[in-house]
């Protein structure tokens, strides 16, 4: 039996070299957490991802900006650093990894105007929470769907809870989250939903009657926002109204980190 089990483990020592670990592509740094998961390494991730595309600034109520003659994720440099959301942000092994700012699973480029079949928001939010050092405690996934509705039933393998936007004062380092398309209109109750559009950008500051949030694949880039909020920090009236009268703020998702 002995020489049997001596004969086996290369195979098994094979077999496993074979099957990656899920997050066999994340730099050690992160993997292994060097340092806390904190709020103010997520917020440094995010600012400096917005410094590198420019540093662009979007507060036109949405339909009434004009569109760029070059979609910036489609620049060279931006293309493949969008390349590297997909690459870190998304487990080991599934499709979207191979996806760019303009190419598909093949290295195909695809049309500008099929960019929706590959948006990045959620990808930009999984590489901010994994570079930060998240570890196992975000579940990093194409679509922020899947987030919310983890943190809407509060599956305790991560650190993330759904708050009701009319009852929580938002803090940094929360996600702030609205329903898009078919999605629109979603409100707190409807939690969870299932599969749905949606978009969550990362809240960098919080001041008086204000937040700053930065967000991924925000005119194809990563852009910061400011949103209004109540005088308490909440982005809805207590009758669930919501603030911004541009943008219908469902939840906000609450991440437990580690430390400051």
């Amino acid at each position: 039996m002995k020489r049997f089990s001596c004969l086996l483990l290369p195979f098994l020592l094979a077999a496993c070299a074979g099957t990656p670990a899920r997050d066999a592509q994340v730099p050690d740094f992160a993997r292994k957490s060097y340092a806390p998961f904190s709020r103010s390494a997520a917020i440094a991730v995010a600012e400096r991802e917005w410094r590198l595309f420019g540093s662009p600034v979007d507060d036109v109520p949405p339909g009434e900006k004009t569109p760029e003659l070059q979609k910036p994720e489609r620049m060279q440099g931006l293309w493949q650093r969008v390349g590297e959301y997909w690459w870190l942000g998304m487990p080991n092994g599934v499709a979207e990894q191979a996806w760019t700012g303009e190419h598909d699973a093949q290295g195909r480029i695809f049309p500008a105007s099929e960019d929706g079949r590959y948006a990045w928001s959620a990808a930009f939010i999984s590489y901010v929470m994994r570079i930060a050092g998240a570890g196992t405690a975000f579940p990093y996934a194409a679509a922020h769907s899947d987030y919310i509705d983890l943190a809407a039933i509060g599956d305790r393998r991560y650190a993330l809870q759904a708050e009701d936007p009319a009852l929580y004062a938002v803090e940094a380092g929360d996600l702030i989250c609205l329903g898009r398309a078919s999605g629109r209109g979603m409100r707190f109750s409807d939690l969870p939903a299932g599969g749905f559009p949606s978009h969550c950008d990362l809240v960098t500051n919080v001041a008086s009657g204000e937040l700053t949030v930065i967000g991924g694949n925000v005119d194809d880039a990563v852009t910061m926002k400011h949103v209004p909020v109540t005088p308490t920090g909440m982005l809805a009236e207590s009758d669930g109204t919501p603030v911004d009268t541009r943008y219908d703020w469902f939840v906000v998702v609450r991440v437990e980190y580690k430390s400051q």
